[in-house]
C-alpha cells in the first residue's frame, strides 16, 4: 500500500472544483483567453493577459490550499512541477529561435526569396513550391516563422493578384501546420509530447505520411482555383548571403543532432543538447567577430539574435503553463479527462482536441491533455499530436501562422477568404486521421 499512497499523494489535486473560488479561476482564464483570441483587433500582446491570469489563479490556489489544511510543501511541489515544465521548453525554444534569427540576419531566407522571384515561375508552380518549402521548413522552424518567411515570397510575386495571395496564404498555413506535426522540432505541441516522454524522437516520423496527406488534399483542391498565368515580376538584384551563413545552417543541424543524442543516448532532457548547440553558435560568432570587426555590414552579435527572439510567445507560454497548471491542481483537468477520455473514448477525444485547437491555441489544449495524462498507447499519443498540430488550419485564427499572415497580407487574406476553403481543409483533416489509422494502428 505504501508505494500506492505515495504516488497518489504526488499526483493528487485539491479536488475543489465546485467551490466559488475554483469557478472564479476558470472565469479568469476564459476572460484572459478571450483577450488572446482578439489580439488582432485589440493589439494587446497575448502574453500580457495570460501572465496576469496565471498570477491570480495561483493566488487563489494558495488560499484554497491553506484554508483546506493542505501543507504549503505540497503546493510548492505542484508549483515547481510547472516551473520545471516551463524551464525545459523555454530553454529549448530560445535556442531554436536564436538560430532562426541568426540565419535570417545572415540573409539565408532573403537569398531563398530572391532566388525564387528570379526564377519567374507561374502562379501554379509558385503555389506548390512555396507550399512544399513551408512544409519542410516548419519541421525545423516553428510554423509562425516558416509561414512569415515564405509569405514574403508570395507577397512579392502576387502583389497584382489578390486571388493568388489569398490561396497562397491558405496553402502556407496548411503546409506550416502539417509540416510541424511530424517533427519534435516543428511545433511546440510536438515538442511537449516528446519532452514528456510520450513518444521517442523517431516515433514522430510515423506521422510523416498523414501530415503530407493533410497538406496535399486541400492543396490539390485549391490548385484549380489558382490563376494559370505568369505574374509580372519586380526587377531586383539577387540577394547574397553574408559570410558564415551556410556554417550557421550546418551548426543548427548539428544542434538538432546534439539534442536528439542527449535524449536518446544519455537520457538527459533535450534542452541540454540545445544549450550545448547554442555554445557552438556563440563560439562561431566569436570567430566572425574577429574576422569582420571592421565591417559594419558583416559583423555578428549572437546576443542580438537572442534579444530578437519571440519573447511574446515565450512569455505567453509561461502564462499558459501556470494558468492551466493551476486549474489542473484545483481539479478541473481531472474532470475534463473523465468527461473526454473516459466518457467519449480516446479516439473521439483526440479528434475533438484537433477541432478545439481551431478555436483555442493548441498550446494550452495540448498542455491540458498532458496534465490530464490519460492512459493511452503510442498510436493515440501520435493521433493527438497530429490533430492538435493540424486542427488549427481549419480557421485562420486557429494558429499563429494564420493570424500573422492576416496581418501582413494587406487585406488580401482574411478570415472569410480562409473560411471559404475550410471544407477542403476539413477533408484533409479527416483523410490524415484515416491514413494514420491505416498505417500506424
Amino acid at each position: 500500500m505504501i508505494p500506492e499512497l505515495a504516488s497518489a499523494e504526488e499526483s493528487a489535486n485539491l479536488g475543489l472544483t465546485g467551490t466559488q473560488r475554483g469557478l472564479y479561476c476558470v472565469l479568469i482564464f476564459i476572460i484572459s483567453y478571450a483577450f488572446v483570441m482578439t489580439e488582432e483587433f485589440t493589439h494587446l500582446r497575448k502574453s500580457k493577459p495570460v501572465i496576469l491570469a496565471a498570477g491570480i489563479i495561483w493566488a487563489h490556489v494558495a488560499y484554497l490550499a491553506s484554508s483546506n489544511g493542505v501543507p504549503a510543501e505540497q503546493v510548492h511541489k505542484a508549483f515547481e512541477h510547472n516551473l520545471k515544465e516551463y524551464a525545459e521548453l523555454f530553454l529549448f525554444l530560445l535556442v531554436a529561435m536564436t538560430y532562426i534569427n541568426a540565419m535570417a540576419e545572415r540573409n539565408v531566407f532573403e537569398a531563398l526569396r530572391s532566388w525564387l522571384v528570379s526564377r519567374k515561375f507561374g502562379y501554379r508552380k509558385l503555389f506548390w513550391i512555396t507550399g512544399v518549402i513551408t512544409f519542410f521548413l516548419s519541421s525545423v522552424a516553428d510554423n509562425l516563422t516558416s509561414a512569415l518567411l515564405v509569405g514574403a515570397v508570395v507577397m512579392a510575386v502576387g502583389a497584382n493578384s489578390p486571388a493568388f495571395v489569398a490561396l497562397g496564404f491558405v496553402n502556407l498555413v496548411s503546409a506550416a501546420n502539417a509540416g510541424g506535426a511530424f517533427s519534435p522540432f516543428g511545433d511546440i505541441t510536438t515538442l511537449m509530447v516528446w519532452q514528456a516522454g510520450k513518444a521517442e524522437f523517431f516515433d514522430f516520423f510515423e506521422l510523416f505520411i498523414p501530415s503530407v496527406v493533410n497538406f496535399v488534399v486541400p492543396a490539390v483542391m485549391m490548385h484549380f482555383a489558382i490563376p494559370d498565368e505568369t505574374p509580372s515580376f519586380p526587377e531586383e538584384a539577387q540577394v547574397q548571403m553574408k559570410p558564415g551563413a551556410l556554417v550557421i545552417c550546418g551548426l543548427f543541424a548539428l544542434t538538432i543532432a546534439t539534442a536528439v543524442s542527449f535524449k536518446q543516448f544519455l537520457h538527459l532532457p533535450p534542452f541540454m543538447g540545445m544549450m550545448v548547440g547554442l555554445s557552438f553558435l556563440m563560439l562561431f560568432g566569436y570567430r566572425l567577430q574577429l574576422l569582420y570587426s571592421r565591417s559594419e555590414e558583416n559583423k555578428f552579435d549572437v546576443f542580438a539574435n537572442v534579444r530578437d527572439s519571440e519573447w511574446d510567445t515565450l512569455l505567453f507560454f509561461f502564462g499558459v503553463v501556470f494558468a492551466v497548471g493551476g486549474l489542473g491542481y484545483i481539479g478541473y483537468l481531472e474532470l475534463a479527462s473523465a468527461a473526454m477520455y473516459d466518457g467519449l473514448g480516446a479516439t473521439t477525444a483526440n479528434v475533438l482536441v484537433g477541432l478545439l485547437s481551431a478555436i483555442v491555441d493548441n498550446i494550452p489544449v495540448m498542455f491540458a491533455v498532458l496534465n490530464m495524462n490519460p492512459d493511452m498507447e503510442l498510436y493515440q499519443w501520435l493521433l493527438v499530436t497530429l490533430t492538435a498540430g493540424v486542427g488549427g488550419t481549419l480557421l485562420s485564427v486557429g494558429s499563429a501562422a494564420g493570424v500573422a499572415l492576416m496581418g501582413t497580407s494587406r487585406g488580401m487574406y482574411t478570415f472569410f477568404s480562409h473560411l471559404k476553403w475550410t471544407p477542403a481543409i476539413a477533408v484533409g483533416y479527416a483523410a490524415s486521421i484515416v491514413v494514420h489509422y491505416w498505417i500506424n494502428h
